[in-house]
């Protein structure tokens, strides 16, 4: 009786059936999700041949076509915006506040948001608008 000492196993890891199932997963997962889109607040700007860019480190108040408003992105009220923009106008050393309305607003909307932004000590009002330009593009 010979011994015929120790029979080597292969321990190879065959790995194309690997990357099919990972593809596979990968495909699978990208045509079962679903795309989330942010919430934002939806604004259609008025255009103005001499608009001027404006960097947005200001408060912002934001009027939508609904007469929703928004101060920061943060939905107020007409009657509590007076005091949340006394509270803003407290945090920052810039006393400009950029007003964002829809071109379909009431304009006695916008007049009574630029009157309580007087009233909380506002020294700049910038309404925001968009390029001639870009409405072309």
């Amino acid at each position: 009786m010979e011994f015929e000492g120790r029979k080597r196993i292969s321990t190879r890891l065959n790995i194309a059936p690997l990357i099919d199932v990972v593809f596979l997963l990968l495909i699978f997962f990208m045509l079962s999700s679903h795309f989330i889109t942010q919430p934002g607040i939806k604004i259609t700007l008025p255009s103005a041949v001499t608009a001027k860019l404006h960097p947005e480190k200001d408060i912002t108040i934001s009027i939508t076509e609904d007469s929703n408003l928004y101060l920061n992105e943060r939905l107020v009220t007409l009657e509590n915006l007076l005091e949340q923009l006394k509270i803003e106008m407290a945090k920052t050393e810039k006393k400009a506040v950029i007003i964002k309305a829809d071109e379909k607003i009431d304009l006695g909307l916008a007049v009574k948001v630029m009157d309580l932004a007087r009233q909380a000590d506002v020294e700049r009002l910038i309404i925001s608008t968009k390029l001639e330009e870009d409405v072309k593009r």
